[in-house]
């Protein structure tokens, strides 16, 4: 029986890339209009091959391109980038089809929903908060609460404790295969891939179930405790 669904939240419950995609080059272009000389997409290259190298949270990733390519930081320019970065991100934030109806049909059934995320707390909850999603989970876990990322057994393990349920009970909901789908069935936890954020190209995820929408989930849940009845 299933009784709980722990999410990952970036490419799964929100199209995060689309936002970070968006986000950056509103920040280039800021950045052009305070002065930075040099070509948009090459600024825009340099951004992401750090992001792919560092981490896709840096939180001063601006400052690090402009050191690399200048030596030295131009506040200006910094500044003008933070704020075109800020402005299109929140305007481009956004959940993916059916993740509201999905998650108010779950709770409706009395099933218990957490979020478990790689990005630090406070990112984590500034993006639930500004989707509006803040009611619907009982627990978040993020890579500040175990220090370590999936698919390490440590927050999966931390996640379920919270949600007072058994791992093969729950099932797991995310984008990236290699953390999610991996972590979750190393302990037991059932697992779905969330296929229409798929980021990576991956062709096989080893998931117990793929979705091509999120609603997906109500039915694969509903059938699974059908049985149990």
């Amino acid at each position: 029986m299933i009784k709980a669904v722990i999410f990952d939240i970036d490419n799964t419950l929100m199209d995060f890339m689309r936002m970070k995609r968006a986000a950056v080059d509103a920040a280039v272009d800021a950045m052009i209009d305070a002065g930075l000389a040099m070509p948009k997409q090459e600024m825009i290259d340099k951004i992401f091959k750090i992001y792919w190298a560092e981490g896709i949270e840096d939180q001063n990733i601006f400052d690090k391109v402009l050191l690399e390519e200048f030596g030295q930081i131009d506040y200006r320019i910094l500044a003008a980038g933070i704020i075109g970065y800020k402005q299109a991100k929140d305007g481009h934030m956004t959940l993916y089809p059916h993740v509201r109806l999905t998650l108010t049909e779950l709770l409706k059934s009395g099933i218990k929903m957490g979020v478990l995320s790689d990005a630090p707390r406070l990112s984590v909850w500034m993006r639930i908060v500004g989707l509006g999603l803040h009611h619907y989970f009982e627990h978040v876990v993020t890579f500040d609460d175990t220090g370590e990322k999936k698919p390490s057994p440590r927050p999966f393990q931390k996640i379920i404790s919270l949600l007072d349920v058994d791992p093969g009970d729950a099932i797991m909901v995310g984008d990236w295969a290699e953390r999610d789908i991996k972590g979750a069935k190393a302990l037991g936890i059932r697992t779905a891939w969330a296929k229409y954020g798929n980021e990576f190209d991956t062709k096989v995820s080893g998931a117990d179930h793929e979705l091509d929408d999120i609603h997906d989930l109500v039915a694969i849940i509903g059938k699974a405790n059908e049985k149990r009845d």
